[in-house]
């Protein structure tokens, strides 16, 4: 693996993330995927801290998002492991995943378009539901009272990121696009997740509604105790909400840092930045 511009390995920032990998809520380690003959991503490691926001960013191809399907559970890495609050979790089914606290979201926004927003919301609690299947058919008097209280907490959930309320009720395909990110953000909350994993996150949106989603993120991190794993093009928004920054390039990592040690890397300004005038 070339390691031409990259980070020096005992640069301070790469030395602090390493030794919070210990303790780090998720980390991969050593981690690739192959299909075939060809190497998607080739032995990175990566580790999020609690409270803490951490993007990826690298051209199309670089494995950002096959990266993102290992952490999930959609794809089994091919070397490496995964370590969620110290269980490793390589290999372990989406679902599972997702109920020991990883929630995330699509580049492509994967809503149910012919329900409404509440009942999108209503989905992504089923993790923590305890009716089952033989409560759902009998329907003993505890499986409406969770239903009720599932449905208010959808409105919440609905009302935290910005909804208005008179659109709760609308079907997902005729919300704007901006709202239906918000609704697949309230889905992914609603499981109640130690981590959210946002996959292109603004991709279609203006300036402004782009400085909203970050001043939002942020308010995520402080308020709910969240991380957040970011992958992102939009470099402003990148920089002006991440406290750490991964660059890959082809599956492999070829700088980390915070942002402003990424922003003055070499590499990273001819191949991702642009040159500066």
């Amino acid at each position: 693996m070339s390691t031409s511009g990259s980070i020096d390995p005992g640069a301070p920032e790469v030395a602090e993330l390493a030794t919070e990998v210990e303790g780090a809520l998720l980390s991969a380690e050593n981690v690739s995927k192959i299909f075939g003959g060809l190497v998607a991503v080739n032995d990175v490691t990566v580790a999020i801290p609690r409270k803490k926001i951490v993007s990826i960013i690298g051209p199309n191809g670089a494995g950002k998002t096959t990266f993102f399907n290992m952490l999930t559970g959609l794809y089994k890495p091919s070397r490496g492991k995964i370590v969620l609050d110290g269980a490793d979790i390589t290999g372990h089914r989406p679902d599972k995943i997702m109920a020991g606290g990883v929630a995330r979201t699509f580049q492509n926004i994967r809503l149910f378009s012919t329900m409404t927003a509440v009942e999108n919301v209503m989905v992504g609690q089923h993790a923590r539901m305890r009716a089952g299947l033989i409560g759902s058919i009998l329907r003993p008097p505890r499986v409406g009272r969770e239903e009720r209280g599932t449905r208010e907490k959808a409105r919440d959930m609905l009302g935290f990121v910005g909804l208005e309320t008179k659109t709760f009720d609308e079907l997902a395909i005729n919300l704007s696009y901006g709202d239906q990110r918000r609704v697949e953000i309230a889905r992914a909350l609603a499981s109640e997740p130690r981590l959210l994993l946002l996959d292109e996150p603004t991709a279609g949106m203006n300036p402004q509604e782009s400085e909203v989603l970050t001043t939002f993120m942020k308010r995520l991190r402080d308020e709910l105790d969240l991380s957040i794993l970011l992958i992102e093009h939009d470099m402003k928004v990148v920089m002006g909400v991440s406290e750490h920054i991964t660059v890959l390039d082809h599956g492999e990592k070829i700088a980390e840092g915070d942002p402003a040690t990424v922003r003055a890397n070499p590499r990273v300004i001819e191949a991702y930045l642009g040159k500066q005038g």
